[in-house]
């Protein structure tokens, strides 16, 4: 593991970067809201991704002052922003530059991870959004995602699924929906995560093959 500073405007994200011998990809993880580069969930999902020999890069969206704002934790916009500010770090990064991006978003960062896709078009080989609000990134957006995206819902997160379902009517797309029996927003029921995290691993190498 690498810690990294990514430059984005005028701060710096705090990172850590695997890359795990004869990678191909690199997933960048939008996290959600109040949330961290040290996300159990997304932690627990990198792991997995790592021994099936992907890279994959957590990083702070925000820094810890702006993260006291509550405003700013759901500014899709910034974000986004900070998301591609990464993306573009990798793609400079002399480690880093050969490998395709992924993007896997969480909650309101799925938003902007499907923001960032539909800006940079085939540069992104793939999406993955969990327990995600894919309709927050806006029908526009939606409309110009070219890389293929995976929809993983709870199928007890009431309320969330139909904005999925709303979302991904609006995708053109390779696309799919995937719903995990009993798994609420967060999927702390046993054995959800761990279904997520493989659906995540399965979609991310077909997308790189």
């Amino acid at each position: 593991m690498t810690t990294v500073k990514i430059p984005a405007g005028s701060v710096e994200l705090s990172g850590e970067l695997v890359l795990p011998p004869e990678a191909s990809g690199v997933v960048l993880f939008a996290h959600g809201s109040g949330s961290s580069r040290f996300s159990p969930r997304n932690t627990y999902v990198a792991k997995v991704l790592q021994q099936r020999g992907i890279g994959t890069l957590l990083f702070d969206l925000l820094t810890r002052a702006e993260d006291q704002n509550y405003a700013q934790r759901f500014d899709i916009d910034l974000l986004t922003q900070r998301l591609l500010a990464a993306t573009d770090w990798l793609q400079q990064n002399p480690e880093t530059k050969a490998l395709k991006a992924e993007y896997f978003g969480a909650s309101t960062g799925a938003a902007a991870a499907l923001q960032a896709a539909a800006r940079m078009g085939n540069a992104v080989a793939a999406v993955v959004s969990r327990g995600g609000r894919p309709d927050l990134a806006g029908a526009v957006a939606l409309n110009q995602v070219t890389a293929p995206t995976l929809l993983i819902v709870g199928s007890a997160d009431h309320g969330v699924i139909e904005l999925n379902e709303q979302a991904y009517a609006l995708m053109t797309c390779v696309k799919k929906l995937v719903l995990v029996p009993g798994a609420t927003h967060l999927f702390e029921e046993p054995g959800t995560l761990e279904q997520v995290a493989q659906f995540a691993a399965d979609w991310f190498l077909s997308c790189l093959r």
